[in-house]
C-alpha cells in the first residue's frame, strides 16, 4: 500500500487537519486550494477510509484521521530532519534538535553552550527523569538514569557516566534498628525507594538484582533521598559523589553488605538505532561526554 501513498498527500492532510480548512492549509503549503483538496481526496481514496468530515459549516477529523494524523506526524518530521542533514553543508551542524534530559546542572550548561557553539541549531528540550515514550514521539536524543541491565528497545544506549553507589543510613536511625550485614536483614527494615523510575524496581543489586524492600518513603529525586536519608526517615541507595560530604561529616553511614554490592547509578543517552546517526547528535553526544569528563574526570 505504500507504494500506493505519495507524501504531496500526507503533507496536505497533515495542514488541512492542523488548519480545519482547506484554505489556510493550501496557503500554508503554497499552493492552489484544489491541489490540497485533491491531494486529501486522493489520500482517503487509496486508503478506503474517511478521514474528514466536511460540512458547509465545519470540518472535524474522523476517528481514522485522528489515528493518522498522530501517527505519521513523527514520521513526517524525522524525515524532514534527515533531509535537512543530507543537504547541508557537511561541516555545518544545523536543524531542530529535540531533547529529554533531567533536569542536570551540567546538562544545562552542556545543552546551552552547545547551542551556542552551533548557533544554526534550533532546540527544543523537555526535561523528564524517566522518559518512556519520547524516541516515539520523534525526540532525538532521550537522558535517562538506570541501574542494571536495559531492556533491548531497538535503540542505542551509549553510556554517559557510571556512578558507584552505597546503602546509606543515619545514626539516628542505626539506634533503632541492629545494623543489617546482608540483603535478607535490609529487606524488612525501613528503606526509601523511587516512586517510578529504575523500571519501578524498589531496589537492584549486582548480584541479587531487584529486591522488594519495606517502604513507605518514595521518591523520583536522589536530593529527596538524601535529605530523607540524613532525616532517619529510611535506609537509602546513593551514588557515593551525593554523599560523600555526609558520608565524612558522619550525617550518614555506610552499611557494608557481606555478599552484594548496589548496582551502579548509569546515565545513559538512548538515540535511533540508524546506522548513521544524524549529525547534529553526534556532535551534541561528543560535546556531552566532554563536558561530563570536565564535572566527573
Amino acid at each position: 500500500m505504500l507504494e500506493n501513498i505519495e507524501l504531496q498527500w500526507l503533507l496536505s492532510f497533515q495542514k488541512v487537519y492542523e488548519q480545519l480548512s482547506f484554505k489556510r492549509a493550501a496557503e500554508l503549503r503554497q499552493m492552489p486550494k484544489s491541489n490540497v483538496s485533491r491531494h486529501v481526496a486522493l489520500l482517503e481514496q487509496a486508503l478506503n477510509v474517511r478521514l474528514l468530515e466536511r460540512t458547509t459549516r465545519k470540518m472535524i477529523a474522523t476517528e481514522a484521521g485522528e489515528r493518522l494524523y498522530h501517527n505519521i506526524t513523527p514520521l513526517l518530521m524525522v524525515m524532514g530532519d534527515v533531509l535537512q542533514e543530507v543537504h547541508q553543508d557537511g561541516d555545518t551542524i544545523s536543524g531542530h534538535l529535540k531533547i529529554i534530559t533531567p533536569d542536570l546542572p551540567f546538562m544545562a550548561e552542556a545543552v546551552a553552550a552547545f547551542c551556542h557553539q552551533h548557533p544554526k541549531v534550533q532546540l527544543s528540550c523537555d526535561t523528564q527523569l524517566n522518559p518512556e515514550e519520547g524516541l516515539l514521539e520523534g525526540f532525538d536524543v532521550v537522558i535517562r538514569f538506570g541501574r542494571g541491565l536495559m531492556e533491548d528497545s531497538g535503540w542505542v544506549a551509549r553510556e554517559l557516566v557510571r556512578w558507584p553507589s552505597c546503602v546509606v543510613v543515619s545514626p539516628s536511625l542505626l539506634k533503632q534498628h541492629t545494623k543489617p550485614n546482608s540483603i535478607a536483614q535490609l529487606s524488612s527494615l525501613p528503606c526509601i525507594t523511587s516512586l517510578s523510575v529504575l523500571q519501578g524496581m524498589p531496589w537492584r543489586f549486582k548480584n541479587a538484582g531487584a529486591v522488594n524492600v519495606s517502604s513507605c518513603y518514595k521518591v523520583n529525586s536522589g536530593q529527596m533521598a538524601k535529605a530523607a536519608a540524613v532525616r532517619g526517615l529510611g535506609f537509602a541507595i546513593l551514588p557515593w559523589e551525593a554523599c560523600r560530604a555526609e558520608l565524612e561529616e558522619g550525617t550518614l553511614i555506610k552499611i557494608e553488605l557481606s555478599e552484594d554490592e548496589p548496582d551502579d547509578l548509569v546515565l545513559h543517552a538512548l538515540y535511533s538505532g540508524r546506522k548513521y546517526p544524524l549529525a547534529k547528535v553526534k556532535a551534541f553526544l561528543t560535546y556531552l561526554q566532554t563536558i561530563i569528563e570536565q564535572h566527573y574526570p
